[in-house]
């Protein structure tokens, strides 16, 4: 590949974006860089307050911009007002109007914008139609379920033909089985319409299910932009491996590392798995049957819970494997695992240094 090669297109890029709602306040988004690239599912995600919502709000024009830039396809929108900027946005209560029937509602900003009433209609009914509701379009949103009035809100956000769709959160309002289908349902209209689609979320499942790109956040700033896999597999910080779940953080003479839950092996004090040199004693503080396998709480023996960075462990045991030598609290154990199990844990990426990731 030409190292001077240009880099993928991106559908929208924020440059040094910032979020103060007052002088004085500490930055709700603080300078962040990112490049999303077009055609991509990209999922924001992050504890409560670290600035998910907050520059989604900003590229969809219902927030103002303290400083830094926001460009769609290389056209900058940072000042232009939500219906000229080729975003749309689906919220969270999905935001219908109750006097209105599904028709009415996904044609309502045609209206606005003056189509004729016939003309409006169609392209309604046709995106109904797409989203499996042409059948139910004379009904009000109160007569349709949670996952139909989904489906509404996303016809209605499609039908000004955005080149990027923002979803607020679009998943939480549903119970959990219907939020597990709606979620594939996404996805295969994101494929189906080629379209960008920047989904924040707080929900680690939800993001690892639906995006080509998760972007980790944490007090504003981005913590680590990667796939799914690279993520989960090789978490850039401290954060970031305990945000996602399934790491033990294990401070070591060279620094913090990562261990995967399911890459640690668990044997009775003294017995070391032989494949696995790195090793250390823990006691077993709790144990949990999750179906096909076991997980176990470990405390480190001599150190306090309340130092948590290195107090906290736990390793997925296979069903058989407790089956065959069980374990209870109290029990004194060998942890263990492999060199190639661990990965060092970084200082998080620069906020200044902006990223791609297709």
């Amino acid at each position: 590949m030409n190292a001077l090669a240009s880099p993928p297109p991106a559908a929208i890029e924020v440059i040094a974006l910032t979020k103060r709602y007052a002088p004085q306040d500490k930055p709700a988004v603080d300078g962040i860089n990112l490049r999303v690239a077009s055609g991509s599912y990209c999922c924001l995600l992050g504890p409560s307050g670290c600035g998910k919502s907050t520059t989604l709000r900003m590229m969809a024009g219902h927030e103002s911009v303290t400083s830094g830039d926001i460009l769609l396809e290389n056209r900058n929108i940072t000042d232009l007002p939500a219906a000229s900027r080729g975003t749309a946005m689906m919220f969270q209560s999905f935001a219908l109007f109750p006097h209105l029937s599904a028709l009415d509602n996904v044609a309502f900003s045609l209206k606005m914008k003056g189509v004729d009433k016939a003309g409006r209609r169609q392209q309604a009914k046709d995106l109904l139609d797409r989203v499996a509701m042409g059948h139910l379009a004379e009904r009000k949103p109160a007569e349709l379920s949670g996952g139909q009035q989904q489906r509404v809100a996303l016809a209605r956000a499609l039908i000004t033909q955005p080149r990027v769709l923002l979803l607020d959160e679009p998943l939480s309002a549903l119970d959990p089985f219907l939020r597990i289908q709606m979620r594939a349902e996404l996805r295969r209209w994101q494929k189906e319409l080629g379209l960008t689609f920047i989904h924040v979320t707080h929900s680690q499942e939800e993001a690892m299910a639906l995006a080509d790109t998760m972007v980790v956040m944490n007090h504003g700033l981005i913590e680590q932009v990667g796939s799914p896999h690279e993520i989960y597999n090789r978490p850039a910080s401290e954060f970031v491996a305990r945000f996602m779940g399934g790491h033990n953080v294990l401070d070591t003479p060279a620094g913090k590392i990562g261990v995967r839950t399911d890459h640690m092996q668990v044997t009775p004090a003294g017995q070391a798995a032989p494949d696995a040199p790195h090793n250390r004693r823990a006691v077993v503080t709790d144990v949990e049957y999750q179906g096909p396998y076991v997980l176990l709480g470990l405390q480190n023996p001599g150190v306090s819970p309340a130092a948590h960075t290195t107090a906290e462990l736990s390793v997925m045991v296979p069903e058989a494997a407790f089956a065959a030598r069980p374990y209870a609290p109290g029990d004194t154990v060998q942890l263990s695992w492999a060199p190639e199990a661990a990965h060092r844990l970084q200082v998080m990426p620069s906020p200044t240094t902006p990223l791609l990731f297709s």
